[in-house]
């Protein structure tokens, strides 16, 4: 994996937020040697490693994207919900960003048809062939699609298993790691102070509640996707 230089300063995550961690009574002792103090009764998440993981995250999605490999953005908090997707978008990533249901990927035969189905509800809706029905079966169906929407929206068109998978919460998002583990899709992950760095492959410390801090991690890591991305294209 060739290293290269992203940009990360220290000066950009303190105004972020980044190094803000949980309350010293709720931590992980595995993430010890990612913390450099306590302030206030608060740990402070040391930047250093956190420049560090994130230079490394920013090298592997970068590689992986310019083979030409798919990622998977998972973050369901709601304040989160506009990020996550707009970011998603601009890198051509899949997502998901309301809710992980259980199996999404362990049972990926269950989760195609169900892909399957959103897509030919959707154009169905689309084309105006709900007007043709009576009013119950309408109803059923728009619930359907709704469900069908806030589980797969994210991710209508992913064929195959994704590649890498990125997550921004691994406590909230936990099922989601479990998953990847059991099938062995590498993962990257936010950890903040209460978190287990052991659980992903590439383990960012930072703060996670935080938005700024969220969005700022986000973004160094979509940038490198696209930058691999267009040299994919260039070598087409």
């Amino acid at each position: 994996m060739t290293r290269r230089y992203w940009n990360i300063n220290l000066k950009e995550m303190i105004e972020a937020g980044v190094h803000f961690g949980h309350g010293i009574k709720k931590w992980n002792p595995k993430m010890a040697p990612y913390i450099s103090a306590k302030r206030k009764g608060t740990h402070i998440t040391n930047l250093a490693r956190t420049a560090r993981f994130l230079s490394e995250a920013c090298d592997l999605v970068f590689d992986a994207a310019s083979q030409g490999k798919s990622f998977l953005i998972v973050g369901t908090k709601k304040r989160a919900a506009d990020l996550v997707a707009s970011a998603a978008i601009r890198a051509r990533c899949h997502y998901v960003n309301k809710k992980w249901f259980s199996g999404m990927l362990t049972n990926w035969s269950i989760t195609k048809t169900r892909l399957s189905q959103f897509r030919d509800l959707r154009a169905e809706e689309k084309m105006g062939k709900f007007h043709h029905l009576p009013k119950r079966d309408v109803a059923i169906l728009k619930r359907k699609l709704s469900t069908l929407q806030r589980y797969l929206g994210g991710i209508p068109y992913m064929t195959r298993l994704p590649d890498i998978v990125i997550v921004l919460d691994q406590q909230k998002e936990y099922i989601a790691l479990r998953e990847c583990a059991i099938l062995g899709i590498p993962t990257i992950s936010l950890v903040d102070t209460n978190c287990d760095p052991d659980l992903a492959n590439i383990s960012i410390p930072a703060n996670d509640d935080t938005m700024t801090s969220i969005r700022l991690i986000l973004n160094k890591l979509v940038f490198a996707i696209c930058e691999g991305r267009s040299l994919y294209i260039r070598n087409l």
